[in-house]
């Protein structure tokens, strides 16, 4: 597949793998970043002779069960190894454990595990929120309460506004002139240490097995890795024929014709399942499967070759006309992509307005208006999840040194709220600065 400008026309070419080839003013790109599967790098794994698949191609032909949470009966008499303990595997385990003869666990760092209580909602309560642009302010709620905003209340009360809660409640004990970043970050980190706390001695309070358990704990600050929220994950370890197998954070030593090695020992497994993730920072040509060519023939690869560059993570200057609807360079707010997403989507639909409205052909970023965005993003602390010194994960290169392009997948200096507030004035004050319509 590839885009290619067609500046005469003020078009965007687009062709397929299929041989079509057709043409759009405005393209809208949503590919994602978290998409591209990615497989282990252990030695051996193309060997194995049993059944093999990623979580995101999910084989339901082999395992039974379906999509809804079926019983995935074909498993009742096989051996299975899930290699991971992510996201993802969080999820698969209890249906896992459930279904097969016996379950492997292979672990390299264990996941924080939090309750995720989901409830049905109480109607009478919800019939009085649910007034027009309830799901606006429940997005904005969550922002305020979760990003560094001020939220007087929590509507959405989940594990991810719990903590910042906690955060904002120490910050606020300390004396006004007492709140300096040193003291700040003190609180952060004061907080965080008591509710890992909490998760760890859920741990305790939940897996039978004494060894499994403290196997289970995750022993760093609750966003160096992606928090989980889940009430039968832990439960699963209960389960007969349900093992953990930790590699002490060094990963399995290799794969085999009959299962996977770790420290020495051999697991003869039927079938393997990868929850490996996806890729994370490679190459935007790579993780889309398909590269845009602008005016005057650069490409898109080329252009971020060193790291992105937008403006609001929408515009590109070089590529009229396309938009990019994704966190990074913007909100950058990970805890709940959809309002990223809507807040980008707004800005698109009221300049393409804009444009058809008056007769403009083209809608393209400035080059000082990019690079003034991409200065500004640079004035910024940085993250606070994932710091170096965390336990390796996509957070923070899996504990690598960034290259000089991941110093560029931030967002606004002063946080997802106020980047929120400043787009929709940006938007709605029909100005659009830094952005040249022609």
């Amino acid at each position: 597949m590839s885009l290619d400008w067609d500046e005469a026309q003020s078009r965007w070419i687009i062709r397929t793998n299929r041989g079509d080839a057709f043409t759009a003013q405005f393209v809208g790109i949503g590919t994602g970043p978290l998409h591209v599967p990615k497989l282990p790098g252990i030695p051996g794994i193309e060997r194995f002779m049993g059944y093999s698949f990623h979580t995101s191609r999910w084989d339901y032909d082999y395992t039974g069960g379906d999509p809804s949470g079926l019983l995935m009966e074909k498993l009742a008499d096989k051996r299975v190894g899930i290699i991971g303990t992510g996201a993802t595997s969080v999820q698969c385990v209890p249906h896992l454990a459930r279904a097969c003869k016996e379950l492997y666990v292979f672990q390299r760092t264990p996941s924080s595990v939090d309750v995720r209580a989901n409830a049905p909602i109480d109607p009478d309560w919800f019939s009085g929120i649910a007034t027009p642009g309830w799901q606006q302010r429940w997005l904005e709620n969550f922002t305020a309460n979760q990003a560094g905003g001020s939220a007087n209340e929590d509507l959405v009360q989940d594990g991810w506004t719990d903590l910042s809660r906690r955060i904002r409640e120490k910050v606020l004990l300390l004396p006004r002139e007492q709140r300096t970043p040193q003291n700040m970050l003190a609180a952060f980190e004061d907080s965080d240490f008591e509710k890992m706390e909490e998760i760890r001695a859920r741990v305790d309070s939940i897996v039978e097995d004494r060894e499994t358990a403290a196997r289970l704990k995750a022993w760093y600050r609750q966003l160096c890795k992606r928090p989980c929220f889940h009430d039968t994950y832990l439960q699963a370890f209960n389960t007969a024929g349900t093992h953990l197998v930790d590699t002490d954070g060094k990963g399995l030593d290799e794969v085999t014709e009959r299962g996977v090695v770790v420290a020495g020992k051999e697991y003869v497994l039927d079938c393997i399942i990868y929850a490996s993730g996806f890729e994370v920072g490679t190459a935007y040509k790579r993780r889309a499967g398909f590269d845009l060519t602008g005016r005057d023939g650069i490409k898109l690869s080329d252009y971020w070759s060193e790291g992105m560059r937008t403006k609001h993570g929408i515009h590109v200057h070089g590529f009229p006309n396309v938009f990019f609807v994704q966190p990074t360079q913007g909100a950058n707010l990970i805890s709940n992509v959809p309002h990223n997403l809507t807040e980008a989507a707004r800005t698109i639909a009221l300049m393409v307005r804009h444009a058809r409205a008056n007769g403009f052909r083209q809608i393209e970023v400035t080059k000082d208006a990019e690079e003034r965005w991409i200065e500004l993003l640079l004035t910024g602390a940085g993250r606070m999840i994932g710091s170096p010194d965390c336990t390796p994960g996509y957070y923070n290169n899996e504990g690598r040194e960034p290259g000089p392009a991941a110093r560029l997948n931030v967002g606004h200096p002063a946080g997802a709220s106020a980047y929120f507030k400043y787009i929709d004035g940006w938007r709605n004050s029909g100005q659009f600065e830094g952005v040249q319509f022609r």
